[in-house]
């Protein structure tokens, strides 16, 4: 992380907030020209997303006059322009360096991204949540494409013209579907957990409808649902 400037007083406050609107305000145009918009082009979209921005306030922002720039009005501009409200945040590639947060130093914009999202930890932050849904959906990929490899085996087995091919494919398969269900025992488990921590899990597709574990009234045990 950045140190502190040791000679930083409270006269720095505002160059960072101001900073913080540069970099948004600049990208906003940038991209708004990019896509060969006007000022009222970029309104009208905003608008169309339910979040009407006018146009003059627009114009305003882009040229530092805007005195504030409301979180929302980021996350409205980020679709309209069809990007990413981080991306205007951190506008890497067209700023160099930032402020992260007031009294620090600058810093590469594309350190400053990587920490905003929580892609380069630090260790005294708490990332929440985050990294178990992370994982829940690399286990999601996992599953399904075991699922999707244990099928393609099945109809190679089916198929096969000789005995050797069909060995083959049904040991495919049977390697497979191991995968695909310890896959899902693990996210099982995952979404366990996630409810203890009194959170709800992200959806699932169809094809692993069979993870959560059945109701308690139910004779059918988790272990016969996989």
């Amino acid at each position: 992380m950045t140190q502190l400037k040791a000679d930083a007083d409270e006269d720095d406050f505002p160059e960072w907030a101001d900073r913080v609107k540069a970099n948004v305000a600049g990208e906003v145009r940038r991209r708004r020209k990019e896509m060969g918009w006007s000022a009222q082009d970029l309104a009208d979209q905003c608008e169309r997303f339910g979040h009407p921005i006018p146009r003059n306030v627009i114009a305003n922002m882009e040229s530092g006059r805007r005195a504030n720039l409301p979180l929302v009005d980021v996350m409205v501009l980020a679709a309209a322009l069809e990007t990413y409200p981080v991306c205007l945040i951190f506008p890497v590639g067209y700023v160099e360096q930032t402020q992260e947060l007031p009294f620090q130093d600058l810093v590469p914009i594309w350190d400053a991204l990587r920490r905003f999202t929580g892609e380069q930890e630090v260790p005294i932050y708490d990332a929440g949540l985050v990294p178990d849904f992370e994982r829940h959906a690399s286990l999601v990929r996992t599953a399904l494409a075991a699922l999707e490899e244990e099928e393609r085996a099945g109809f190679a087995a089916r198929t096969a013209t000789g005995r050797a091919q069909q060995d083959e494919a049904e040991r495919k398969r049977s390697e497979y579907a191991d995968q695909a269900i310890s896959a899902k025992y693990t996210l099982r488990y995952l979404r366990r957990d996630l409810r203890d921590k009194g959170a709800t899990p992200p959806g699932l597709p169809p094809a692993l409808d069979d993870v959560d574990a059945p109701d308690p009234d139910t004779d059918t045990t988790s272990e016969d649902r996989l």
